[in-house]
């Protein structure tokens, strides 16, 4: 079982080169310097993924590691309304697999879901999908954090339930726009 945060820069494609990999390097480092992502980076414990205009962290052991690591990422960018970052979490199955160049990636429906999640968002959300919102939902500290969405519908084939994770100090929209 894998916890997987997935995030992207909204729009990436329309900036300018420049601004595409300025805009790339701060949720980047922001990311690298939260606790959560230090702590399973040591434990061996993350597998980091570059998706081009974003990231995919992989997290192993912990649950609790990307949503903790996505509020941490939205704070540190608070004061970079110009980042436009949206984030989706999903608990689920993954295959650590080797890529084109022989180095450790992942395959399954945890990091595809997870994908999928961070597409319905916008800018500034962190939405979770119902398996990591039940898994979060056991812990009390988080239960006042998820708001319920309802279910939302991709490709027609696929359909999850979508909760939105927010704290009184991060400004987190909580009715996403499709």
């Amino acid at each position: 079982m894998a916890y997987v945060l997935f995030m992207d820069i909204v729009a990436y494609s329309t900036l300018p080169m420049d601004l595409q990999q300025q805009s790339l390097d701060r949720p980047q480092g922001a990311a690298r310097g939260t606790s959560a992502f230090a702590r399973a980076a040591a434990q061996k414990q993350l597998i980091r993924l570059p998706t081009g205009d974003g990231m995919a962290l992989v997290f192993f052991g912990e649950p609790e590691a990307p949503i903790r690591c996505a509020i941490d990422v939205a704070k540190a960018l608070r004061s970079h309304p110009d980042i436009r970052l949206r984030m989706g979490i999903h608990t689920g199955p993954v295959y650590r697999v080797a890529d084109v160049n022989a180095n450790l990636n992942v395959a399954g429906g945890g990091i595809n879901i997870a994908q999928r999640v961070m597409d319905c968002g916008d800018a500034g959300h962190i939405l979770v999908s119902g398996a990591a919102a039940e898994v979060l939902g056991q812990v009390s500290a988080w239960c006042a954090m998820l708001h319920d969405l309802g279910t939302a519908e991709i490709k027609t084939e696929f359909a999850f339930t979508s909760t939105a994770c927010t704290t009184r100090r991060l400004a987190t929209r909580l009715n996403p726009t499709s």
